[in-house]
């Protein structure tokens, strides 16, 4: 299935690396237009837009609201407009729930503000451009931690996972009837950043023994599936999640 997105405009965040600049490098395949969002890995998202033709690049810290207003208002401007968002940023902060001082609570607040706020108000905008043109498209980046939980440590992660869910789920029900599309992607263990420490420490086998499958989940695995969404054809799973999670949780 050939899928042609010549003419279209996408918003990626957390392009610099990972699920994100392979989702990234997948659109820009199809024909899109990327913005490429990174917040560090300066020359990382260099070396990317060296690969994805049109593409232009965009710092902001997403724990600014300010900056999250930037960076949708610059891509709009540079491209003309948007119709594909991609909100794939994201951390995982872990917290000891034994804590007593001001690290629980500011572990807390970056997630939420990163992996929620940020998401809530780029989602916001979205809707707002898209109802001004005929529609678009918002693809969330999720997590099976939004439904199977998490350990104790990233119990922030999976809240603001869960978040991004219904988050996604209420785009979908309120604004379809604009042309406004909202879907969630929900992977489990990657082979990213983010995974590599937990392999470093345990050693590989030990997440895969976590799936139902041999081989651990690669970034070019989530892109495959956000650039279908992102193609149009698919829009009457709006509203749903995609489980890219090698069977180790399907909701």
């Amino acid at each position: 299935m050939h899928i042609d997105l010549n003419g279209k405009s996408a918003l990626v965040t957390g392009a610099s690396r990972g699920i994100g600049a392979a989702i990234a490098l997948r659109l820009g395949e199809a024909g899109a237009r990327v913005g490429l969002h990174y917040r560090s890995g300066e020359t990382e998202v260099k070396d990317l837009a060296q690969r994805v033709p049109g593409s232009q690049i965009f710092r902001a810290d997403l724990e600014d609201m300010q900056e999250v207003r930037n960076l949708f208002d610059d891509a709009v401007a540079a491209f003309g407009g948007l119709d594909i968002v991609v909100n794939n940023a994201g951390v995982a902060v872990r917290v000891d729930e034994t804590e007593t001082g001001r690290a629980w609570e500011e572990a807390w607040d970056t997630t939420l503000n990163v992996n929620l706020k940020s998401v809530t108000l780029l989602c916001r905008l979205a809707v707002q451009h898209f109802t001004t043109r005929g529609g678009g498209r918002i693809i969330n980046i999720s997590s099976r931690a939004a439904f199977r939980g998490d350990t104790k440590e990233y119990m922030d992660y999976a809240a603001s996972k869960g978040g991004v869910v219904a988050l996604t789920r209420s785009i979908a029900r309120a604004f379809g009837r604009q042309g406004v599309l909202a879907f969630n992607v929900a992977p489990g263990w990657t082979r990213t950043a983010m995974a590599q420490d937990v392999i470093d420490e345990h050693g590989e086998q030990y997440v895969v023994d976590d799936l139902a499958l041999n081989t651990l989940t690669e970034p070019d695995d989530v892109a495959t599936i956000v650039t279908f969404l992102a193609s149009g054809l698919a829009d009457h799973a709006t509203g749903s999640t995609i489980d890219v999670n090698a069977g180790s949780y399907v909701h």
